[in-house]
């Protein structure tokens, strides 16, 4: 090869790398980024009753395949998991047992995403309710509505008058940790069916006229949820539809909630894994990380 001809090759090759180290250097490979992902709640976000239990803090009874963990994997989240058995909003801010921190201390301005379900415990609306209701199904052999008669719109009054607000200074604390974060704020999954099942009285003793008097009580709480998360710029992930036909009258493998009696979970009334597992999915789904 002439030697002018030799120098142009040489000058073409260096050229071109030149021009690719620039291209490589205008547009540089966008690195994956991990989410910061803090998990705060009560017995429905810890799964409370379900198997494994995380060892690490037992008085929380949290399961380690709760719909955090599940989210978690699901998209390789850096998961703080600090979700509690039998929270209440006020947890938040204050110990809720000795040596268990305020929730809202595994919330840092470096948090990506928080997840949470409270409000069922805050008057004791879940316990007292199925506890009463479910005396009075077994005392009246399952008939007319004995609890609706007697309580009427005490726990309903309850959530308007002390949850509601309490939610919303909750949630407030939150957002001031966190100003930037995403905060999903998941409602709670059907207990009841919206109409009696005489089949589920001996999982489920009660009345046939309490059970839309329970459905409708987890309705208003989960509306008032709703209304706390969108007045503080949360999301609410709502459960209402995909949560319909999996109460805890379902067979197994159909229902998300485990019955009072002769459940497979040893916390009763509460989500399995099955539950959880749907409880994250449709938690992705709406934040559209699915």
């Amino acid at each position: 090869m002439p030697m002018s001809a030799l120098r142009r090759a040489v000058a073409a090759t260096f050229a071109l790398a030149g021009a690719l180290t620039l291209g490589l250097t205008a547009t540089p490979a966008q690195a994956a980024t991990t989410l910061n992902y803090a998990a705060l709640g009560d017995s429905y976000s810890a799964a409370s009753g379900v198997l494994p239990i995380d060892a690490s803090n037992l008085i929380c009874l949290r399961s380690t395949a709760n719909y955090p963990h599940v989210i978690a994997a699901g998209t390789g989240a850096r998961l703080t998991d600090v979700t509690c058995g039998a929270a209440q909003t006020k947890d938040f801010t204050e110990s809720q047992y000795p040596g268990v921190a305020p929730q809202t201390d595994a919330v840092t301005a470096d948090t990506d995403l928080v997840t949470l379900t409270i409000g069922g415990n805050d008057n004791g609306t879940f316990i007292n309710a199925m506890l009463a209701c479910g005396t009075a199904g077994i005392f009246s052999g399952g008939n007319g509505s004995p609890c609706k008669d007697i309580y009427g719109s005490t726990f309903d009054d309850a959530i308007d008058a002390n949850t509601y607000p309490a939610l919303k200074s909750a949630l407030r604390s939150v957002r001031a940790k966190a100003p930037d974060a995403r905060v999903a704020v998941l409602g709670y999954p059907w207990i009841t069916p919206a109409k009696a099942d005489p089949s589920c009285f001996a999982q489920l003793p009660v009345a046939s006229g309490d059970v839309p008097y329970l459905h409708a009580l987890q309705a208003h709480l989960n509306a008032v949820v709703q209304r706390a998360a969108e007045e503080t710029g949360a999301t609410y992930v709502d459960f209402s539809q995909v949560s319909e036909g999996h109460d805890a009258c379902r067979p197994i493998g159909t229902r998300w909630i485990e019955p009072l009696l002769f459940g497979t979970n040893i916390v009763p009334v509460h989500p399995n894994a099955l539950g959880e597992q749907h409880m994250a999915e449709q938690t992705l789904n709406v934040l559209g990380l699915d």
